[in-house]
């Protein structure tokens, strides 16, 4: 008979974005770190549809007070979500791996659960964020890379996506900090990951992050762009965050950087183009792209099967001899309208609907 910690994985596997077993059980191992049993027992029921305390309790047969109770403390140590509702009502929901758990640890990173998540997320990327033709982000362009005049989609500018939240909340980047932790940290900014609306309270509820106006999300937004961070927001078209990413320590990009053609894998819509006549062989671009797409002999060279369209050589070329350009329009692709139409569509690809 299985124990709960397995059929947790199984429920987790179930998801959208895939829960794969390791050959070591290394994911088990995290889960046995995060949960207890009867936690692990009550979120086996949980889906990603948050519902009221009762309609919970009525699946597990338990009493709706105590339940009220365990389900807040689960909220409160990140191994589900939770909502509060503007008249206080509470409604609770299972956590994706990632995004989720794992990043709602962001504060109680030991080196142990370091361990064991570089072990882990070896497998997963591959079988879990990558499992699917729909990923769970996207790469939009770094705002002073994209030319005047061009026709960019709201939901490809960063800065429209944060313009069109309610609210914004910020919090560490939780790959930087286990860099950080490790004793290998980069240079780059760490408080840059923003998040929006319910997602932004449960942080801010949690004390994992804090609130920021429309102005200061901007700021970070131009500290990560300065900084060459490549921007990830999730797949839909009003996503629940924004990453600020780097090869350095960033999973997802250190997964990416590995592929032979990063281009083909990544939803983006642009790359970019060098001008020969302008480009001075300098180097700068090299130093930026998080990808190696860029070669140097006499003059720069763009390897379009490894450029991800991030804007961040095109930044950072003091001669304008990089041009951020817009795929055909046959290859560029449409973001789901909302989290819940992207996860419709990862669980159809996954044969699960």
């Amino acid at each position: 008979m299985e124990d709960v910690f397995t059929r947790l994985a199984h429920h987790l596997d179930s998801l959208p974005i895939p829960f794969p077993p390791s050959d070591s059980g290394v994911e088990l191992k995290i889960l046995r770190q995060w949960f207890t049993s009867q936690e692990a027992e009550i979120a086996t029921v949980l889906t990603l549809m948050p519902e009221p305390v009762a309609a919970i309790a009525e699946r597990l047969e338990l009493d709706t007070d105590k339940l009220a109770s365990i389900l807040n403390d689960m909220s409160k140590k990140g191994i589900i979500f939770r909502i509060v509702t503007k008249n206080g009502r509470k409604l609770y929901a299972v956590a994706q791996f990632v995004p989720g758990m794992f990043e709602f640890h962001v504060n109680d990173l030991d080196l142990e659960l370091i361990k064991d998540a570089d072990e882990y997320l070896e497998t997963w990327m591959g079988k879990g964020w990558f499992a699917n033709k729909t990923t769970p982000s996207r790469v939009v362009p770094i705002s002073e890379s994209i030319p005047v005049g061009m026709n960019v989609m709201p939901y490809e500018s960063a800065r429209e996506v944060i313009q069109q939240q309610a609210r914004i909340g910020v919090t560490e980047c939780i790959c930087r900090k286990m860099n950080k932790i490790r004793g290998n940290a980069c240079e780059h900014p760490l408080e840059v990951c923003l998040m929006f609306g319910v997602g932004a309270d449960y942080y801010v509820e949690n004390a994992i992050g804090r609130y920021v106006t429309h102005e200061e999300a901007l700021e970070i937004l131009k500290t990560g762009e300065e900084a060459g961070l490549v921007l990830q927001p999730y797949n839909a078209q009003n996503p629940t965050n924004i990453c600020m990413c780097c090869s350095c320590a960033c999973s997802v990009m250190k997964t990416l950087y590995k592929m032979d053609k990063p281009a083909e894998v990544i939803h983006s819509n642009f790359y970019v183009r060098i001008d020969e006549d302008d480009c001075t062989s300098c180097g700068l671009c090299l130093e930026r792209c998080q990808m190696n797409a860029i070669t140097l002999d006499d003059i720069a060279r763009v390897n379009r099967n490894r450029c991800i369209g991030c804007g961040a050589c095109v930044v950072a070329c003091e001669f304008g001899a990089i041009r951020l350009c817009q795929k055909d329009e046959s290859e560029r692709y449409v973001p789901p309208a909302t989290v819940i139409d992207t996860n419709v569509c990862m669980m159809k690809e996954r044969g699960k609907l």
